[in-house]
Parts: C-alpha cells; sequence; structure tokens
C-alpha cells in the first residue's frame, strides 16, 4: 500500500514519528518519506539515524496554514502525530493548547482536502473520551474535525479517520522514562498520584501497527481503538523498583484515576471487532453512506451493548508484574 506512495507524518520528530519511520523503511519502498516539525535540533538528530534517500525534513508547524499547503504537495498518506500533549502544561497554557491542537487539526485538513491527498489518520487519546482536562478537551474537538471532515471533502478523494490508544511505554512524557531516571539517580521514593490508577498500556510498535493496518481498513468518519491491556499504577512501581518505597502525592491537576477509550454515551455507535473498537459517526455523511460493520479488510464489527465502557479500570485484561517488564523489554526493541 504504502510503496512508491509519498508519506507525511506531522509532529515526525517525536516517539511515533521515529518508531513510524523505522517501521516504514523496514517494510516499505515509498517514493518520499516527510518529516514535518518545528523543532530543527530534533530533525538534525533524527536525520543522524534516517537519512533514507527518500526522506524529506521539512521545518514547520500545524499552525501554519501556508506551511501545511506547501508541505501537503503531491502526499497520498497523512499521519497527524503532532500536538501539544503534556497535560498540566496545557491546564496553565490553554490558549496555546489550543492554537496547536485544534487550529492545527483544522489546517491539516484543509491542506489535506486542497493537496487531493488520499488518507489521512489523526492520533488521538484516551483523554479525548468524557474529557476532564484542557488536553482531551481539544484532543476531542481535532477528533470531531477530522470525522466531519469526511462531509467537507465531499466528492474529493481525501478520506479522513482516527486512532484513539492510551499510555505508550516509554514515549516521552511516559511515567516509564521518568521512573527510570528516578531509579538510576538513587531515588528512595517513587511518587505515585493515587494507589488505585490504572492506565490502558501500549508499546510504540504495537501504536504504529494499529495505525498503518488501519490505513487499510478505513472507510472514512471511524474512530479506531485498538484492545490493549491495562496496568495498576502500584504494579508498575513495583515491576521497575521494587526495593523503592512508593510516596502517594496526589492526582495531578486534569488527572483521571482511570481512563476512557470508548464512553458509555457512544455505546450505541460502538462496534467490536475481533482486536479493536470503531466508534461510527455521530453525524450522516451526505454523499456516501457506509457501513461500517464491515471494513476494507473484509473484518466484521458487531455492536456492544447499550451501556458499554471500554475502561482501563474494568479492563478483563491487567499485566501483572512479569508481564509489565516483558512489555518493558519489547518496548526498547
Amino acid at each position: 500500500m504504502f510503496n512508491n506512495k509519498t508519506i507525511l507524518i506531522t509532529g515526525g520528530t517525536g516517539s511515533f514519528g521515529k518508531k513510524y519511520t523505522k517501521t516504514i523503511l523496514e517494510r516499505y519502498k515509498p517514493k518520499r518519506l516527510i518529516i514535518l516539525s518545528r523543532d530543527e535540533l530534533k530533525q538534525f538528530e533524527m536525520q543522524q539515524t534516517f537519512n533514507d534517500p527518500c526522506m524529506r525534513y521539512f521545518i514547520g508547524d500545524v499552525r501554519d496554514a501556508e506551511r501545511m499547503m506547501q508541505a501537503m504537495r503531491g502526499v497520498d498518506f497523512v499521519i497527524h502525530a503532532a500536538a501539544q500533549k503534556q497535560v498540566p502544561a496545557a491546564e496553565y497554557n490553554p490558549m496555546e493548547c489550543i492554537k496547536t491542537n485544534i487550529h492545527g487539526a483544522e489546517n491539516v485538513i484543509k491542506a489535506a482536502i486542497a493537496n487531493n491527498v488520499d488518507k489521512v489518520i489523526a492520533l488521538s487519546t484516551d483523554k479525548a473520551a468524557n474529557p476532564i482536562n484542557l488536553y482531551g478537551a481539544t484532543k476531542l474537538a481535532s477528533d470531531k474535525l477530522f470525522v466531519a471532515a469526511n462531509n467537507i471533502s465531499g466528492d474529493v478523494r481525501t478520506r479522513f479517520a482516527v486512532v484513539r490508544y492510551g499510555n505508550v511505554v516509554g514515549s516521552r512524557g511516559s511515567v516509564v522514562p521518568f521512573f527510570k531516571n528516578l531509579i538510576a539517580d538513587g531515588a528512595t521514593e517513587l511518587p505515585i498520584t493515587h494507589a488505585e490508577m490504572t492506565r490502558f498500556w501500549i508499546t510504540l510498535q504495537q501504536g504504529v501497527d494499529f495505525v498503518l493496518k488501519n490505513f487499510s481498513r478505513m472507510h472514512g468518519g471511524e474512530i479506531f481503538v485498538p484492545k490493549i491491556p491495562s496496568v495498576q499504577i502500584m504494579d508498575l512501581a513495583e515491576a521497575y523498583a521494587p526495593s523503592v518505597k512508593a510516596k502517594i502525592i496526589g492526582i495531578r491537576p486534569g488527572e483521571k484515576l482511570h481512563e476512557i477509550m470508548c464512553p458509555a454515551d457512544d455505546s450505541h455507535l460502538t462496534l467490536e471487532f475481533e482486536d479493536h473498537f470503531v466508534l461510527r459517526p455521530t453525524i450522516i455523511f451526505y454523499h456516501v453512506e457506509y457501513d461500517y460493520t464491515v471494513n476494507n479488510l473484509k473484518e466484521v464489527g458487531t455492536p456492544v451493548d447499550q451501556g458499554y465502557e471500554y475502561n482501563s479500570g474494568s479492563n478483563p485484561h491487567f499485566l501483572n508484574i512479569e508481564e509489565i517488564r516483558e512489555f518493558d523489554k519489547q518496548a526498547c526493541l
């Protein structure tokens, strides 16, 4: 699907972008692979590892509509990974979060349609489901924009979908490198926000593979949610530092005790497939009617029960301490 195609990833110098680039170069022969980000130092550092002839590095910001128009010329596929993601930073700098996560999403959509891009997948977060913090609220708004973009595009070929998943093991901002740094510095205590906190857990490679597969699955307008395990925060601390005492410090601004990926309020829209869920659009597309129960890979989904919620606290699959350690090994590969 990606051979001899031009692919662009916004926020491409982040953890996801690097793993995505590595995976694409190992599995496919793209015509061009464009890394768009606003940090020239990160681009320079990334070029030392990824310098295939197909690579292109574009300095640019999703807030800049004109630059997005330029970046998407001749592009076939877009992964929108650029975002302001730190929950406390968003709470203290709300307008900056809105400019990147909402206005940036609008610029990506307009540029994709104007340049006749084939397919766009936007990365979302579990925090966008029933959001209680600004980051989650902006990502929910972004999700709505990308779903509605399938109506805006009309007869233009461009189709949009969203991928939503939970905490990524080892990514920048994850609790794992934070814990590891504390342990390496000889910390005698690990700060834990709440003893009962749970999170969904996924490796970068699993996230990349899920996104790649959904380019083949998508009709347009779906929110794809993988079935992934949960972890207890206390088990996480035990897995990484069994001899270090946990110190309860309280939930941070805008933080949840448990995360949700398929809200109960959306259960009438939710389809369950073998290894993932799909949230169908809340709106009707006037130019086309898709049967979301069967995707383009001919996988069949069934409606969930009314009131069903995919919640990290009630998830039937929790990792034990040994499995958490194994996940960490896989994340380091």
